[in-house]
Parts: structure tokens; C-alpha cells; sequence
């Protein structure tokens, strides 16, 4: 199949997401345009205007049996300015959505992003989401914004996108499952790359280990973070912090203050390049604590919990999906009372409850995304023979399983 892949923001996550699934059809002809992730106004409006009458404009017209894009493509200008992809069926993968996205205080909050993924919804044939958060605050969003407009709304738009959607979650690489079953703890190996103004000492294998890694950014929670921190300092939690992820400018204050505040507790700190590495980081961790106030699958949990972490989330968002109620916390309080329990078991060197992710590895994946692409092909196909063209994805769609396996004490 002749398939070209747009990703018009081609952040981490979404770049790990296309690697994947063109890795798991080697035999299909793969064509991608992705711009870099940056400059998010811009990009999201001008990505049209971009490919459409730039370099990209050849490809796009070159001759399609599908086009997946991304969620941040501007489709129907897209399919507007080039007429000749406007019959070519169009998968929208939802990575995430603008209606969910928690604004900062200072920032201004422009109903534009959102009314671009409702035009992208409605252009596209199938809409695939991440998590059922995903899908659902996309579609009450959506209703909630339409009420607003004060006339000449039509009816039927967010019933239009629900019947098209389905929820097919971002798979993670099989890699991750063989590397933790044949790689065991190494500790010396795990604290080579300790910060240089944090704890120097020996990590006593009593003493609970929490990682964090996430984008060094407001909506990832480092002020709930600096707040739990404090908390186990003053139940007197003995615990040790990986404080991992990218940082920008304008970096939250919250994070400056937990590296002065709690120096002696910070074993790496940063962004860790080597992906080996990080991941060594991971098996020599007890726990992986979240605290994002905006996540729609949370790739970096998953992978956590691959490696051997507990995970403990907060009781919100796409979480409740994929977690069960004793790892997920209600609050602050509730997040130290957890970590508190979780430090006496590692004490004890008592086992740590695990959540197994082995049906959202490719292997697992593979055949529902096949099914899910090669069912709206066909679909189409046999639509425009007919004399039919619509972006409708009504009708049967083969079921798709995302059930995961949860188990308290698993051996691995």
C-alpha cells in the first residue's frame, strides 16, 4: 500500500509513534513529511500553507491509497489547497487534543487550536485517539466550544465525530519488553551519571528510589511535585530522586527549588541522552511517580513500568484507563501516605505491586492497526466506485483489544 505519513509537529512522542508503525509494515511504500516542533502557532496554522506551496507539493500530489496524519495537520485546508489528495481516505491520529490542555496562568488562551482539531476531525475519514481521555475531552470540548457561537452552528458535528473515532493506543517497542526480561538491576552501572551537586554517597538498597522524567514544563506538574517532596521530608521518607527530562527557558521556578531544597536527595538530574542509560536508570528504580496535570497515554510511565517501577499517577486524566485505584493517588497527601507504604515495603525488601504492559507492545498492536487501515481502504475504495465520496468512517470497524494485564506481585 502506497501510504504517506504527515506529522506537521513531529515532537518526541510523535516521531517514536510513525518510527514505529512504519517499522511494522516494512512491506508497504512509506513517504513522510514532518516539520520540526517548534513555534506551535505558526506550525499548527501554517503547516498547510507550508507543504501545499512549498517542496512538499509534489509529494502530496504524487498519488495516495492513504494518508495518516497527525492531529496538528491543518486537513481541510490541506485537502483544500491540494486537490488531488481530496479523495484519498485520511487517517487523523490523535496524540492529543486542545481541549484538554491545561493553560499556564500568563498564557493566552485562543479558541483557534481548538476549532483547527474540530476541522481536522471532520475532514478526516478515521480518527484514532490514544486513550478514551483523549477521545472523550475531544468530543465534550468540542460540544461545550460550539454552544458558545452565537449562530448558524450545524447540528450533528460532534456526532459526526464520534461515529468516526476509536481509541488504538500508541504501541511501544518490543525491544523494551526483551531488554528488561534479559537485563537485571546493576546499580553500579545506574549512578554513573549522578548529578555533580546531589547525593554522593551509597545507595542502600533498603532506601526507596523514585524517578521522574518528563519535559521540564508547567502541565508536567513540578510544583505538585515540589509539594510531595516536602511531604515525605517531613514524614522523615528516606527516598532518593531521579529528576529526569528536558528543560527550556523559562523553566519553572519549582524545579530550581527542589534541586537547592533537596540536593542530597537527587541522585541524576536532567535530560539523560543515552537511551540505555536512562533506561538502566529506570530498572534501578523502585518507583515512577508522575505528577502531570496533562498526559493522554503517558509513554514514559509505560515504559517505566516495563522496566520494573512502580508506577504511582495521579487519579485523573487518561490514568484511570491503565492503572489500578492503589496506584493512583487523590491528591498531595495521598501521593506521600502511598510513597510512605511503598518505602517501608523496599525496607522490608518486600515485592512491589507491577502493572504488565505486554498487549500494548507492536507485536501485541500490529494486527489492529492493520485491520483498523486496511478496513477504511477498502471502505473508501469501494465508496468512490460507486460514485460515493465521504469522510464519514461509519459502519463496522473490527473491534480493537486494548485490555492490558494488572497483577499485584508479578515475577518477570
Amino acid at each position: 500500500m502506497k501510504t504517506l505519513l504527515l506529522s506537521a509537529y513531529d515532537a518526541h512522542s510523535h516521531k517514536r509513534w510513525r518510527k514505529g508503525l512504519i517499522d511494522a509494515f516494512p512491506k508497504w511504500q512509506w513517504a513522510v513529511l514532518a516539520l520540526p516542533p517548534r513555534y506551535f502557532s505558526w506550525r499548527i496554522r501554517g503547516n498547510s500553507l507550508t507543504w501545499a506551496r512549498g517542496e512538499a507539493a509534489r509529494t502530496l500530489r504524487q498519488g495516495w491509497d492513504l494518508i495518516i496524519a497527525t492531529s496538528m495537520i491543518d486537513l481541510s485546508a490541506l485537502r483544500g489547497l491540494v486537490p488531488e489528495i481530496a479523495g484519498v481516505p485520511v487517517v487523523v491520529y490523535f496524540h492529543e487534543n486542545q481541549f484538554a490542555y491545561p493553560a499556564s496562568a500568563d498564557t493566552f488562551r485562543s479558541i483557534e487550536p481548538q476549532l483547527l482539531n474540530i476541522y481536522t476531525a471532520l475532514a478526516g475519514n478515521l480518527l484514532l485517539f490514544n486513550s478514551e481521555f483523549n477521545r472523550r475531552t475531544l468530543i465534550d470540548g468540542a460540544a461545550r466550544l460550539l454552544k458558545r457561537f452565537p449562530d448558524c452552528v450545524p447540528a450533528g458535528v460532534c456526532e459526526e465525530m464520534e461515529r468516526k473515532s476509536r481509541v488504538l493506543p500508541v504501541p511501544l517497542e518490543d525491544s523494551l519488553f526483551i531488554a528488561t526480561r534479559d537485563a537485571p538491576r546493576d546499580s553500579s552501572v545506574a549512578w554513573k551519571h549522578r548529578w555533580a551537586q546531589g547525593y554522593q554517597g551509597a545507595v542502600s538498597a533498603g532506601v526507596l528510589v523514585i524517578s521522574w522524567a518528563a519535559r521540564w514544563e508547567y502541565d508536567k506538574g513540578p510544583d505538585r511535585l515540589l509539594c510531595i517532596l516536602q511531604g515525605l521530608k517531613a514524614k522523615g521518607v528516606d527516598f532518593l530522586l531521579n529528576l529526569m527530562g528536558q528543560s527550556f527557558r523559562g523553566c519553572p521556578e519549582a524545579f530550581k527549588r527542589i534541586q537547592r531544597d533537596f540536593a542530597q536527595h537527587l541522585l541524576a538530574v536532567g535530560y539523560v541522552q543515552d537511551a540505555e542509560t536512562y533506561r538502566d536508570t529506570l530498572r534501578n528504580s523502585h518507583v515512577f511517580l508522575s505528577t502531570a496535570y496533562h498526559e493522554f497515554q503517558g509513554l514514559a510511565v509505560m515504559e517505566a513500568a516495563i522496566a520494573g517501577c512502580t508506577p504511582l499517577v495521579p487519579d485523573e486524566q487518561c490514568y484511570p484507563e491503565y492503572y489500578p485505584e492503589p496506584l493512583r493517588y487523590t491528591g498531595v497527601a495521598d501521593a506521600v501516605v502511598k510513597l510512605a507504604s511503598l518505602a517501608a515495603q523496599v525496607r522490608e525488601h518486600s515485592p512491589l505491586p507491577r502493572v504488565e504492559f505486554e498487549t500494548f507492545s507492536w507485536k501485541q498492536q500490529r494486527r489492529a492497526y492493520e485491520d483498523s487501515l486496511n478496513h477504511l481502504v477498502r471502505k473508501e475504495d469501494s465508496a468512490n466506485k460507486t460514485g460515493v465520496l465521504g469522510t464519514s468512517a461509519e459502519g463496522s470497524v473490527p473491534p480493537i483489544d486494548t485490555d492490558r494485564r494488572e497483577t499485584s506481585n508479578p515475577t518477570q
